[in-house]
């Protein structure tokens, strides 16, 4: 019984490290893939149009500075200021569609006909960082085109269709905020 008691902590060890061993190295496993994304998104941000300007611009939140993506906004904002701007407590209506690096499309609220007609509803704070960045940025009326790096999207974990370590591009269009929740102030 004694040699058991020494063995049990032996084996459940032995038992770890060799699970430890076997675990999926999405780092590794991924790693041609997520270096083509990083490489993608490096290059979007000397992309220009055709007037030689930057297509994109950095936006990075007031709570994180370190952290950016990218976004273009093909509306005139001027049209759009005064419009309000939704809060991470909101909720907002959006009509979008997803792609990844390649151009292939992963998602998309065109098919959605729950909240009316192509409409996706959701809260600030249920969606990846990089659409709270750019939500919180957009106003009612506004358009844009957003690259969200890895970190900020799904990270190394995969998501339906979207592998670990994906950049992402969405088409965004800020339609409504039927909920615009002010967080209770003591």
């Amino acid at each position: 019984m004694r040699n058991l008691r020494l063995l049990l902590p032996a084996i459940f060890t032995v038992l770890l490290v060799a699970s430890a061993c076997n675990s999926d190295d999405t780092w590794t496993e991924y790693e041609e893939w997520r270096q083509t994304n990083d490489q993608w998104f490096q290059s979007q941000l000397n992309l220009q149009d055709s007037d030689g300007k930057l297509f994109y611009s950095r936006l990075a939140p007031q709570w994180d500075k370190g952290s950016y993506i990218l976004i273009h906004y093909f509306n005139d904002r001027a049209l759009t200021e005064g419009n309000l701007s939704p809060l991470y407590t909101s909720t907002v209506n959006v009509k979008y569609i997803g792609r990844l690096y390649n151009d292939e499309p992963f998602d998309s609220s065109f098919v959605n006909k729950t909240h009316g007609d192509s409409i996706f509803q959701t809260k600030l704070s249920d969606v990846i960082t990089g659409w709270t960045i750019a939500l919180e940025d957009m106003r009612v009326g506004d358009s844009a085109r957003i690259v969200v790096p890895q970190g900020l999207a799904y990270g190394g974990s995969s998501q339906g269709s979207i592998l670990p370590y994906s950049a992402l591009q969405f088409d965004i269009k800020l339609v409504d905020i039927p909920y615009y929740e002010v967080p209770d102030r003591d």
